[in-house]
C-alpha cells in the first residue's frame, strides 16, 4: 500500500538536497517569523544608516554641531570610500577574470578537449565504438576520441579541402614544369 502523499518526505529541502522536506509545508502559526524581523531590521538599518551618510555629506558643519556631535570624519571620505568600494568591485572582478583567463588551456594543450575523469575503451579486443552500432546493442560509456569526433562532424569539409591542395598542388606543380 502507498503512503498518502502528507507522509511522503521529499528530497528538496533549500537547506540541502538530502533533507527532508515535510509535505505539505507547516502551517504558517508553526512557522517561526525571525527571518522576518531579521529582514526588517537591515532593511530599516541599511536605509537609515545612508540618511546619515547623506546628512554627513551634505550639512554644513555649523547644522551637525549644533546637533550636538563634535567629531566627525572629514568631508573628503565622503567621496573617498564610495570610490574606493567602486574601485575595489571593479578591480576584484579583474582578478577573476585574469586567473580565469590564465587557468585556461591553450588550443594546443590537451586538456583543452578532455580531463583526468576521461573515460577510453580498454586497448586491443573488438572496438567498442563499432560494437555499439549493431542494433541489439547496449553501448557502454566511453568518451568519444577527439579525432572520431571531428571526422564525423567535418568529413565532408574535410574532403573538400584535401581536394582543394591537391588541386593546387597539382596546378602549383604543372606552372613548375612549364617555367
Amino acid at each position: 500500500m502507498e503512503a498518502s502523499p502528507s507522509t511522503v518526505h521529499l528530497d528538496t529541502s533549500p537547506r540541502s538536497p538530502t533533507a527532508p522536506y515535510p509535505w505539505p509545508p507547516q502551517p504558517e502559526e508553526q512557522r517561526s517569523r525571525a527571518p522576518e524581523f531579521y529582514g526588517f531590521v537591515a532593511w530599516t538599518s541599511t536605509y537609515l544608516l545612508f540618511v546619515l551618510y547623506l546628512l554627513w555629506a551634505v550639512l554644513p558643519d555649523a547644522w551637525i554641531v549644533r546637533t550636538g556631535v563634535t567629531w566627525y570624519p572629514n568631508r573628503e571620505w565622503a567621496l573617498l570610500v564610495p570610490a574606493w568600494s567602486v574601485m575595489t568591485v571593479i578591480l576584484t572582478y579583474m582578478a577573476y577574470w585574469a586567473l580565469a583567463i590564465r587557468a585556461t588551456p591553450g588550443f594546443d594543450e590537451m586538456r583543452a578537449v578532455t580531463d583526468d575523469r576521461v573515460s577510453l575503451p580498454p586497448a586491443g579486443g573488438e572496438d567498442p565504438y563499432i560494437a555499439s552500432a549493431r542494433a541489439d546493442a547496449i553501448p557502454e560509456l566511453y568518451d568519444i576520441p577527439i579525432g572520431m569526433v571531428n571526422s564525423v562532424l567535418y568529413h565532408d569539409s574535410i574532403k573538400r579541402a584535401a581536394a582543394k591542395a591537391k588541386a593546387r598542388r597539382g596546378a602549383a606543380g604543372g606552372e613548375l614544369r612549364r617555367g
